[in-house]
């Protein structure tokens, strides 16, 4: 699933009115046409969001399709309050989030994780579950963030290792609540996905020299890449799947995506802007497409002076990301039979 840090500093005042029970504000739908527009069935909507935020957008959404995790932002006078919104079908809770809290991934159960700040300037993960807030365990370190859950419940992520200055790879044990491990992975490893079987994936080296990786159920280690290729990122992983980018030499990559089963691989259409994510089919998404194999569409909703962007692709097919119209609010959207 998913898997960005963004940082996002606003001041303006709120505009305009939604009531937080609309449940579709703008729909949109795609008309059959050659050469990458989506299917004639593939619609957009805007999911429900708080009447008197300034914009929001939809981050995350689970392998089944109901759940779906985001954030917005509400002006006031003097300072500014984030929100985490989360969704289940057509009804939506906010809950109040110190700083720029944002989720990273949701799996089956509705579970949440994301990224939040301490007092003290330093990452702190949270999870969100049976209604509530709660801070992850972390270790010493600058540093610590979540990327993402199975269904099973176990997180991954990183943290920066105060003596090395290198990342070390962490786990969250949903057999063990409240404990936090240091990951057996590659030096200064990041872990950026984990499939409901425990295979974790992820990218290990410093800044701009990166090799990407797999670590099977029984501890093995492969490497991630292909032929010829050199620095490889890994965005993340699904049933067997994993996406990331390969440069082949000076400035040159391109997107591939991973069959974890035997290492084998298939270029990604170049036309997608980004890889954000992979459902366990396969299906990708980036930006305004969604792709299958070396081929992608366009997803409806955008145009002269709006923008649209995909964050997150259910099992089912279900997209979730926003719309940005020029001059006007961002907003969450959800996308279906795409």
């Amino acid at each position: 699933m998913n898997r960005s840090t963004r940082r996002r500093m606003l001041a303006a005042t709120a505009t305009g009115l939604l009531a937080t029970s609309l449940g579709v504000a703008v729909s949109a739908t795609a008309t059959a046409a050659p050469g990458g527009t989506a299917s004639r069935t593939c619609k957009i909507s805007t999911l429900p969001y708080p009447a008197d935020t300034y914009r929001a957008d939809a981050n995350v959404v689970d392998p089944t399709g109901r759940y779906v995790a985001g954030t917005a932002l509400r002006v006031g006078e003097t300072d500014n309050q984030y929100l985490l919104l989360f969704w289940h079908g057509q009804q939506v809770t906010e809950v109040e989030a110190e700083g720029m809290s944002e989720p990273v991934d949701i799996n089956a159960d509705g579970v949440v994780i994301g990224n939040g700040w301490a007092e003290t300037g330093i990452g702190q993960p949270w999870r969100y579950r049976g209604g509530k807030v709660e801070l992850l365990p972390v270790l010493p370190s600058t540093g610590i963030f979540v990327t993402a859950i199975n269904d099973a419940g176990d997180i991954v992520g990183y943290g920066s290792d105060i003596v090395a200055g290198e990342y070390v790879g962490l786990r969250w044990p949903a057999a063990r609540p409240g404990t936090v491990e240091v990951l057996d992975a590659p030096v200064d490893a990041q872990p950026t996905g984990i499939t409901d079987n425990g295979t974790i994936v992820g990218q290990a080296g410093p800044f701009g020299d990166w090799n990407g990786w797999v670590r099977r159920p029984n501890g093995r280690v492969d490497a991630l890449t292909v032929p010829g290729g050199g620095s490889t990122t890994v965005a993340g992983a699904e049933g067997r799947w994993a996406i990331g980018r390969v440069w082949l030499g000076g400035t040159t990559s391109t997107m591939v995506r991973w069959d974890l089963r035997n290492g084998s691989y298939t270029t990604l259409d170049q036309e997608l802007p980004g890889l954000t994510d992979v459902n366990a089919k396969g299906v990708v998404v980036g930006g305004d497409r969604v792709g299958r194999g070396n081929t992608s569409r366009v997803l409806p909703g955008g145009g002269t002076g709006v923008n649209i962007g995909a964050r997150s692709i259910s099992d089912s097919g279900t997209v979730v990301g926003f719309r940005n119209v020029r001059d006007d609010r961002v907003t969450p959207v959800r996308w279906t039979g795409c």
